[in-house]
């Protein structure tokens, strides 16, 4: 097994545990309200996670590659001081205005409760960001079953806890005089914030296990090379903190837009239905930690540019296939996000968007297909001018449309940013890197998919039958239109086994 693929398993592992978690949430939660409260505190998180990190992990491996060896300690403890300055700041800043600050996120809620909320993920913000370098250290070093053994652990840590709070101390306090002495006084069943708490304790863990990673690391600062670093990590973290906007803007501000219960509640059933399309994501995920190191390593072969117009029609395909096969048994995935039994079919109502969510998802893929030309010819400049054009396009339309219509308006804003997005590194990638992509086959896919998807759910009310008889068909199709393509590569592969 390669490093690669240890440090992109855990990723898609923690992924995958948060999926699994999500009916356990909704089945517990009182309401699909609680859990629009919980999707627009992570959303921060990851706003903060950014910046806190500051892109320090790819300054620092940028940087290890550019100075001697000899100064390599000095990348070490430059990157910490970095995050150290600005976990500092964080806590310093909040735990000062932690009142106003709670009382903006409450809204007309219970201040004290977010008050709550908040120090926790101030800590959990905190110990994940000073983990980041000796992480960052860890794959350097060469040491991936270190880093996959604590991540690991991390991830276990949370569903456990998760599990005890939510799940299992419920049900042992009312058949067990020692749980229900144990729990007396201080457990409130259905708490959100044991949520928050099980990530605290797995993140604060999670450090304790680093130390030794850690205490290798000076508190001194080479301020030229500072510099250097904070100069190249800047833009780095623009574009994250701009990529970030356009994956979670809309959850960050929508209880503004919408406010009071009717906002949290239609900000939980949009959360809800997006975990839906977790699958795709999760291919989106895996294709990224795979695709950009094979686009490295082949870029220097006659054939690259044919091969990546290539890999985008596949990739587009196959992600055209998961959508459409996702939307056609939504009858029976539905019931993933099934509500408590006072509410059952509450977050059924956001289905269908569905369709449009797991679209964006096609479209994110291909935005990262198509930046493998600003990579290559060392131009990720490009990827700040496009990343914030795209960003500027989700504020606008998230202000203009979520008020008016909810979470479809956000998942039409989102389609947009993500269309202006690939507008965008099309029109600089032909004229800087051109690649022959096979436009109208692409683009064929795309509408066929989508159009099967829709008159799947809206016109034939998500028959199972129908649905998945329209998927076959459609495999048909795509076989038969591939099949010298598909032949080719057959033929190949008995060549190579001779």
């Amino acid at each position: 097994m390669s490093d690669t693929v240890i440090y992109g398993f855990t990723t898609i592992v923690s992924r995958m545990i948060s999926f699994l978690m999500t009916p356990i949430y909704l089945r517990k939660f009182k309401d699909a309200a609680v859990y629009g409260v919980y999707s627009d505190l992570y959303a921060w998180v990851s706003m903060w996670n950014a910046i806190l990190a500051f892109g320090m992990e790819t300054t620092y491996f940028r940087f290890l590659q550019k100075v001697e060896p000899k100064h390599k300690e000095r990348v070490s403890n430059n990157s910490f001081v970095i995050t150290l300055i600005t976990s500092s700041l964080l806590v310093v800043s909040v735990l000062t205005f932690i009142d106003p600050i709670a009382s903006w996120f409450a809204g007309d809620g219970n201040t004290g409760e977010y008050a709550k909320y908040i120090q926790y993920f101030v800590f959990i913000l905190v110990a994940d960001a000073l983990a980041v370098v000796p992480f960052a250290k860890l794959r350097a070093e060469g040491r991936p079953i270190r880093y996959g053994y604590i991540k690991f652990i991390n991830i276990f840590i949370t569903l456990f806890s998760n599990l005890f709070f939510i799940v299992c101390l419920p049900e042992w306090i009312k058949t067990s005089p020692f749980w229900a002495n144990f729990a007396s006084g201080w457990f409130q069943e259905g708490w959100l914030g044991y949520v928050f708490l099980s990530n605290l304790f797995a993140s604060v863990f999670t450090l304790l296990l680093l130390l030794p990673e850690i205490l290798t690391l000076r508190l001194r600062i080479d301020k030229p090379l500072m510099k250097s670093m904070l100069v190249y990590s800047f833009p780095i973290l623009i574009a994250n903190i701009s990529f970030i906007i356009n994956e979670n803007l809309d959850k960050m501000f929508f209880r503004k837009l919408l406010p009071g219960e009717y906002g949290e509640t239609e900000l939980g059933i949009y959360a809800a239905v997006t975990k839906i399309a977790v699958f795709l994501n999760l291919f989106v995920t895996a294709f990224r930690l795979g695709a950009e190191p094979f686009f490295f390593s082949y870029a220097k072969n006659e054939n690259a540019r044919h091969m990546y117009a290539k890999i985008m029609e596949y990739f587009v395909m196959l992600m055209v296939l998961v959508m459409v096969g996702i939307v056609v048994n939504l009858d029976w995935l539905k019931d993933f996000i099934k509500g408590n039994e006072l509410q059952p079919d509450i977050y059924w109502t956001g289905l269908k968007v569905v369709p449009f969510i797991l679209l964006n998802f096609v479209l994110l893929g291909i935005y990262m297909n198509l930046s493998v030309w600003y990579k290559l010819t060392d131009q990720t400049r490009f990827a700040v001018y496009i990343s914030v054009a795209g960003a500027l396009v989700t504020i606008v339309l998230n202000f203009l449309l979520i008020p008016i219509y909810s979470y479809p308006g956000a998942v039409a804003t989102t389609t947009t940013a993500y269309l202006a997005m690939i507008g965008l590194s099309l029109f600089w990638g032909q004229k800087y890197y051109p690649i022959p992509y096979h436009f109208l086959k692409i683009i064929l896919y795309l509408l066929i998919g989508l159009g099967v998807s829709l008159a799947s759910f809206f016109i034939f009310d998500s028959n199972f039958w129908i649905g998945n008889g329209l998927l076959l068909l459609f495999c048909s199709a795509i076989v038969f239109s591939e099949r010298k393509n598909i032949e080719q590569l057959l033929l190949q592969r008995k060549n190579n086994l001779k």
